[in-house]
């Protein structure tokens, strides 16, 4: 009987949690900022992974036999210009998702639709949690793909940020789920920093898979049991407070 009303009690102290979590105005960035951060230990690290490992090893092979530092290695796996550029895409796609959703912002339907979308991104990021993957071979990813190639060929920084422009239209549920969300806004605005916050969560995987190769790759994929399942799910959660909230 004691356990039943402890964990009761623990259920009711999560509910509030995630209710003052969801009030708060800057409940979604951080949502799709861990969403990002979740997804990317499995989804990104094994999308993007290898463009980022080709950009790396094109670094490592410096012209006339001049020494690769540790300093140069590590400046290399940041990959700035890449991860500019993916920004520029995630941003500008939340700007226009939230700008298309803005029209109905003063409608009686608004809060309904934002519902709906909200909804729907927590569904996807539940999905994405349990290894349930959309997009990964569509038409759109092999035009995606084909234009990056030659980008992904260059060593200049021009080409590093057109490589993440373009990459980040690559589809995949995690990213229809921050759209759905970055939707859900009814706000340009809003919609690009919550998906700024998304972009911002991808980050460290990538990252980390540029300094540690292979190795790192693998890791991320071993450590995303144990950490990405259970932050979708709480993200998802919190997305479910936030859709209340608009009906």
């Amino acid at each position: 009987m004691r356990l039943m009303e402890t964990i009761n009690r623990f259920l009711t102290l999560c509910g509030e949690g995630l209710q003052v979590t969801a009030a708060t105005p800057a409940a979604l960035p951080a949502v799709l900022l861990l969403a990002g951060f979740a997804g990317s230990l499995v989804h990104c690290a094994g999308m993007c992974g290898p463009f980022v490992l080709g950009q790396v090893m094109s670094d490592a092979e410096r012209p006339g036999g001049r020494p690769y530092s540790e300093w140069h290695r590590l400046a290399g796996a940041a990959l700035a210009p890449y991860h500019l550029g993916r920004f520029t895409t995630y941003t500008a796609l939340g700007a226009l998702a939230g700008g298309i959703t803005a029209v109905f912002a003063s409608t009686e339907l608004f809060g309904g639709l934002s519902a709906i979308l909200l909804v729907s991104a927590a569904g996807l990021l539940a999905a994405q949690a349990f290894a349930m993957t959309f997009g990964g071979t569509s038409p759109a990813t092999s035009l995606v793909t084909r234009v990056a190639g030659p980008l992904s060929a260059s060593r200049t920084a021009v080409a590093r940020y057109g490589l993440g422009v373009v990459l980040g239209f690559l589809p995949c549920g995690l990213l229809y789920a921050a759209l759905a969300a970055a939707a859900g806004t009814g706000s340009m605005t809003e919609g690009a920093i919550a998906m700024s916050g998304f972009a911002l969560g991808t980050v460290p995987a990538l990252v980390a898979v540029g300094w540690g190769g292979l190795i790192m790759r693998r890791r991320l994929r071993t450590a995303a049991k144990w950490v990405s399942t259970p932050l979708l799910v709480g993200n998802a959660l919190i997305m479910l407070f936030l859709a209340s909230q608009r009906l």
